[in-house]
């Protein structure tokens, strides 16, 4: 992935959960460019895309990454607020249906101020991926997994999950 919109994963529950973190900052080029009332916001569309990311890594770890996950839908998505720099986001996902064909994933989206210690619930995603392997038959992909990046690797490392990508 060349976009990482998340920073570490903090909680795994093999082929059921995955939780990742995004600390949201001023180095973040994108917040620049989407101010409301002279402060900078984290778009809603990469706060979906982190949530895609942390599904599709709970996705693609239930078959090791050997099978091409992408995102094929955002069936339903919902925000209540803005997000923006000081915040800390979590996105907490879960598989609701796996199968050949691809998954149906859930996810929320929680934020904590600089200032505070608990969660507030913000928002809601749920996703639908592709294993396009099984999908797109006649269709030539690269035999090993597109996405992975140093980045990537070095997030499921710090996590613990480093040996379901080789």
């Amino acid at each position: 992935m060349r976009w990482l919109w998340i920073d570490c994963i903090v909680e795994h529950e093999e082929g059921k959960r995955l939780v990742a973190i995004k600390n949201v900052s001023l180095a973040e080029d994108v917040l620049h460019d989407h101010v409301i009332d002279g402060k900078p916001i984290m778009p809603f569309s990469l706060l979906i895309e982190g949530v895609a990311q942390t599904a599709g890594i709970l996705v693609g770890s239930t078959s090791k990454f050997k099978e091409k996950v992408i995102l094929a839908k955002i069936a339903k998505a919902s925000l209540d607020c803005d997000v923006t720099a000081g915040d800390t986001v979590r996105y907490d996902t879960t598989i609701n249906r796996l199968d050949e064909a691809g998954a149906s994933t859930s996810g929320t989206i929680d934020r904590r101020v600089a200032s505070g210690e608990a969660w507030e619930r913000i928002g809601r995603v749920e996703l639908l991926f592709s294993h396009i392997d099984n999908n797109m038959s006649g269709t030539e992909f690269p035999e090993d997994n597109f996405v992975f990046s140093n980045n990537f690797k070095m997030i499921l490392e710090t996590a613990g999950l480093a040996d379901l990508a080789e």
